[in-house]
């Protein structure tokens, strides 16, 4: 008899299995699993989700440039150590730095090395970061998710990381315009025209952003909630309403983004704010 014809719960347990990977510790999402499409999360009745070191695929996955450029690599480590996110790609940008850092919690420990150049005496010093403490302080963060802009009352969802990686792209436009802009070579008719092509990408990019993390509208005569009609009220509202929206909407994100650490320098005592980064390649390196 093959093996396809063995029914899958009959199959022989691995006896390796005891030894497989078990959660690290146990963590509370910022957004307690709000925003989460149907599906995209293993809901916790007691809001708690286990977190599981990261194996060598996982590590490799952020050595792949590719893969950390449209975001695949994030996701796949995410759905790796976090099994009850099950589509990372949905999940609320309120979530996204408390999930890396229980991540790294759990593979390297509460700790993370750093170091700097103090600016004024150029000094390198080292400093230790205590992880825990930034993810019990997001933890405690209020975010507002309604934007008054009278009649209106606007109410909003954060980004999701695939929403995220959309605004990266944002990035990349800019940089097109300018590298268009300083492009000496270029004929100016020809300059002109790429750099209007550049903009309406950037410009519908980030109206298309705003307007998807826009649940409902109240008004006088009722409630709104057709994405369509949302969308067309996105792109014909007036730049203040536009502007107080997007606005709240990066408001939310920026709510959970790590804070600067402060630092002293060890040879001349100056102080000063070094900024902790998310990027993959130095944040999940070993021993960082």
């Amino acid at each position: 008899m093959s093996d396809q014809t063995i029914p899958q719960a009959i199959k022989k347990a691995n006896p390796l299995a005891n030894y497989f990977r078990q959660p690290k510790m146990y963590m509370r999402l910022p957004s307690h699993g709000q925003f989460y499409p149907e599906g995209a999360l293993d809901s916790s009745e007691i809001d708690e989700y286990p977190v599981y070191a990261m194996t060598a695929k996982d590590e490799l996955m952020f050595k792949t440039p590719d893969a950390l450029m449209n975001g695949q690599a994030t996701v796949e480590v995410i759905k790796s150590c976090i099994p009850a996110i099950k589509n990372p790609w949905q999940m609320p940008s309120l979530d996204l730095d408390a999930v890396l850092i229980a991540i790294r919690i759990a593979t390297y420990g509460e700790q993370m090395d750093m170091n700097a150049s103090c600016p004024a005496c150029q000094h390198f010093n080292d400093f230790t970061l205590n992880l825990v403490h930034y993810l019990d302080t997001i933890a405690q963060t209020n975010y507002n998710t309604e934007v008054s802009v009278p009649p209106l009352l606007v109410h909003i969802r954060p980004y999701s990381y695939k929403e995220i990686s959309r605004t990266a792209m944002k990035s990349l436009e800019q940089q097109k315009i300018f590298s268009v802009v300083n492009n000496e070579d270029m004929p100016d008719e020809e300059k002109i025209e790429k750099f209007g092509e550049s903009f309406v990408k950037l410009t519908q990019l980030t109206v298309d952003v705003v307007a998807g993390c826009i649940t409902q509208i109240d008004t006088p005569e009722g409630v709104v909630n057709d994405l369509d009609a949302i969308k067309e009220f996105v792109e014909n509202a007036p730049s203040d309403v536009f502007n107080a929206i997007n606005s709240r909407v990066l408001d939310l994100k920026e709510q959970m983004t790590l804070k600067a650490q402060d630092v002293g320098c060890s040879e001349c005592q100056h102080k000063w704010t070094v900024e902790v980064t998310m990027d993959q390649t130095n944040f999940f390196g070993k021993g960082s």
